[in-house]
C-alpha cells in the first residue's frame, strides 16, 4: 500500500457512491440537473496478526494468546495535480479502539516543496517513518528505542510540515501539537519543532517515508539525523540503513539507530518512569535467493540496548530478536516466526510467536 497516495475528501453523504464510482473515474449524479464529476480514489486495507507464547519470569505459567495486533483502512485520492489528501484508521489491540492515524492535506507544488496540513508522522528517525507495516522485523518498538517522541496516534501528531528531496539530500521541517501542548494539557502554549535531514549514497529513497527494507529493488546507503524539541528537552536520533543485492541475488541489510531522549518524551511506553534515556538497535537480515514455492525465506537478527535515567539510577532494558520471515508480496504478504527476548533489571521474558500481515 502506498502511504504517499492522495485521498479526495470525500462528505459522508457523497462517501458510499464516490468509493463506488470515484474509484472507476465515474460521474456520480446528484440530481435531474447535475453531475458531480469525482477524482479518483484509492482504498485500501492492512492486517497484523499473531499467536505468541510468552515466557515470564516468576510467573505461573506460559501465555498464550492469539492477537489481532493491527487493522488499517486506507482512504486517499487527488483533489487536483497539486493538491491531495490520506485518510487512515487503525484498530489498535492494545487499546481495543479504532482510531484515526492520518488525516492530512498534501500540497505537491515540486518535489524540492512540498507542504503537509493535519495529522500524520512528523519528521523523526527512519523507524518511525516506516512503523510496523513497513517494518524488516516482525516486532516493532519492543527495544525503547524506537521514536520516544510524544505523540497523539501510531507515531503521528497534529501539525503542519514542509518537505522537499534535493537529488541526494531530503530536508522535512515541521511544527506540531502532541497531549501536553494542547489544551488542558501541561504545557498548552509550548508546540514541539521537528526536523530531518536524510543522504542517499546510493539509489536515492525519494519521498516523504521510508522503509526498513526494499527486498532487493533498490542498492541503499542512506543516513539521516532528526530532532525533536518542546520546553527545553530535545531529542535527537541517528540512523542508517544499508542494503545490497549480490551476485547471487541473495540480499544483504544491515541497519542501526542511536537515539537520546530528554525529558519524559512518552512515544510508545517505557517500562519505568525517567528523566532521561538513550539507546541503540542493529539489525542484520539476509533475504535467500532462490524462491521456496510462492516466496522466498529470509532470516533477521536484532539487538538492542536502551538506559533509563530513573529516579532509583540508571535501568537497562536489553533486547534481542531472532526472525525467520517468509515474503510472499513485500509488505504485501508475508509471515514471520520469531523469538524475542527482553531484559529489564531482574525481570527477563522470552516469547515465541508466528505473524501475519497482509495489505491490499
Amino acid at each position: 500500500m502506498n502511504r504517499c497516495a492522495h485521498t479526495h475528501p470525500a462528505s459522508a453523504g457523497w462517501l458510499a457512491g464516490a468509493l463506488l464510482v470515484g474509484a472507476m473515474g465515474l460521474p456520480l449524479q446528484a440530481n435531474a440537473q447535475t453531475t458531480v464529476e469525482l477524482p479518483p480514489v484509492t482504498v485500501g486495507a492492512g492486517m497484523r496478526t499473531s499467536f505468541t507464547s510468552t515466557d515470564t519470569d516468576g510467573a505461573a505459567d506460559d501465555v498464550n494468546d492469539f492477537n489481532l495486533n493491527s487493522v488499517r483502512l486506507y482512504l486517499s485520492g487527488q483533489a487536483t495535480e497539486t493538491i491531495s489528501f490520506s485518510f487512515n484508521t487503525d484498530y489498535n489491540a492494545s487499546t481495543n479502539a479504532v482510531t484515526v492515524i492520518d488525516a492530512v492535506g498534501q500540497f505537491a507544488f515540486s518535489p524540492q516543496f512540498n507542504i503537509w496540513a493535519g495529522r500524520f508522522l512528523p519528521p523523526s528517525d527512519r523507524a518511525n517513518l516506516y512503523g510496523p507495516y513497513y517494518a524488516n522485523a516482525w516486532n516493532f518498538a519492543a527495544d525503547g528505542v524506537q521514536d520516544g517522541f510524544p505523540f497523539v496516534s501510531a507515531g503521528r501528531n497534529d501539525g503542519v510540515a514542509y518537505w522537499g528531496n534535493f537529488s541526494r539530500l531530503n530536508v522535512s521541517l515541521g511544527v506540531f501539537d502532541v497531549p501536553s501542548t494542547k489544551a488542558g494539557g501541561a504545557e498548552p502554549s509550548d508546540t514541539v519543532f521537528a526536523g530531518r535531514l536524510h543522504l542517499s549514497l546510493w539509489d536515492i529513497e525519494s519521498g516523504y517515508y521510508l522503509n526498513g527494507t526494499y527486498y532487493g529493488d533498490k542498492d541503499i546507503l542512506s543516513f539521516g539525523v532528526a530532532t525533536h524539541s518542546i520546553s527545553g528537552d530535545t531529542a535527537v536520533t541517528f540512523d542508517g540503513l544499508m542494503e545490497k543485492k549480490l551476485g547471487n541475488a541473495g540480499v544483504v541489510t544491515l541497519e542501526g539507530e542511536y537515539a537520546t531522549y530528554e525529558g519524559a518524551a512518552g512515544g510508545y511506553g517505557s517500562p519505568v518512569p525517567f528523566s532521561e534515556s538513550d539507546g541503540y538497535f542493529v539489525l542484520g537480515a539476509y533475504l535467500f535467493p532462490k524462491p521456496a514455492g510462492m516466496g522466498q525465506f529470509q532470516v533477521l537478527a536484532k539487538l538492542g540496548t536502551t538506559t533509563y535515567d530513573t529516579a532509583g539510577g540508571d535501568m537497562e532494558l536489553e533486547t534481542s530478536e531472532l526472525n525467520l520471515n517468509y515474503i510472499i508480496k513485500a509488505f504485501n504478504a508475508r509471515l514471520s516466526l520469531f523469538y524475542l527476548d527482553q531484559s529489564f533489571e531482574d525481570a527477563d521474558s522470552t516469547q515465541l510467536g508466528l505473524g501475519l500481515q497482509l495489505q491490499m
